[in-house]
């Protein structure tokens, strides 16, 4: 494992399904930035969270999966955030983890918001992924997904954990954003990983407000990156390999476990 992992997190704004507007400015975003070995965009960052994939879906191979690979080569670090598309004629809500020599794997949200009809609108998908980015663990979600613990649990096995870092891109409401702030946090320490929030700001066509809040929390479940509610913000954050190390060393929770698994990816 690398002795830290750097994270660029952006909270922006998205215009209303818009893909070549949003896919502009993220470029703008994206080109200032320096050093960083992952970059971050929220949920559906080409057209914000929009229930008419029938009429905003991408083609699944197009424009925006090469603008993630030409992304990650200029940068030279690996992108991930999500997008709506259509595949083999369903709609799907589904995260790209696209690393900088091309290559990619996917995650199509399991848990679809019933709030908003999301399920009516999109397929879910069926299997986590962890992935390794220099040394690290990463299980990338969506969203949504933070209200489901057993979904999102860590695992244990071999004196090894599934993953050290678990990531959700989200377009989550202000008006429930105590809930975010608090599940962050709370995923963070009963999976003994770093946790990672990334939300839009402003307002959606529909009238929803997103205040971004977006969250770095570590294992014990200190909050070690919050940038100003509400402010577009891009920044980098360093995470330490030594306070996760030590806090698995010191608590040992993964041992205590109880042994089960929703996700045929990993019985």
């Amino acid at each position: 494992m690398q002795d830290q992992l750097l994270i660029t997190v952006i909270q922006t704004y998205m215009e209303w399904e818009n893909w070549d507007k949003n896919l502009s400015r993220f470029e703008k975003l994206i080109e200032k930035q320096g050093e960083t070995d992952l970059i971050v965009l929220p949920e559906m960052f080409t057209t914000g969270f929009s229930m008419r994939p029938e009429m905003f879906a991408e083609e699944w191979g197009g424009k925006t999966l090469s603008w993630m690979q030409q992304m990650a080569a200029d940068k030279g670090c690996v992108i991930t955030g999500s997008i709506m598309t259509r595949d083999n004629g369903k709609f799907y809500n589904r995260l790209v983890w696209m690393e900088p020599g091309g290559t990619y794997q996917l995650y199509d949200k399991k848990h679809l918001f019933r709030f908003a009809n999301e399920h009516m609108h999109y397929e879910p998908g069926n299997r986590r992924i962890v992935t390794s980015l220099k040394g690290w663990k990463v299980c990338p979600l969506i969203c949504y997904d933070l209200r489901f613990p057993v979904w999102s649990r860590n695992r244990y096995h071999n004196g090894e954990y599934e993953y050290d870092l678990l990531i959700y891109v989200a377009n989550w409401p202000a008006a429930r954003i105590n809930a975010w702030k608090t599940l962050l946090t709370a995923r963070a320490i009963e999976n003994l990983a770093y946790s990672c929030g990334v939300n839009r700001t402003g307002y959606d066509a529909e009238g929803i407000e997103h205040s971004g809040d977006s969250i770095v929390a570590s294992p014990p479940g200190d909050i070690i990156w919050q940038p100003e509610s509400g402010k577009e913000t891009v920044e980098t954050v360093v995470l330490p390999a030594s306070i996760l190390i030590n806090a698995r060393k010191k608590l040992k929770a993964g041992e205590d476990w109880d042994k089960f698994s929703t996700d045929p990816a990993f019985d």
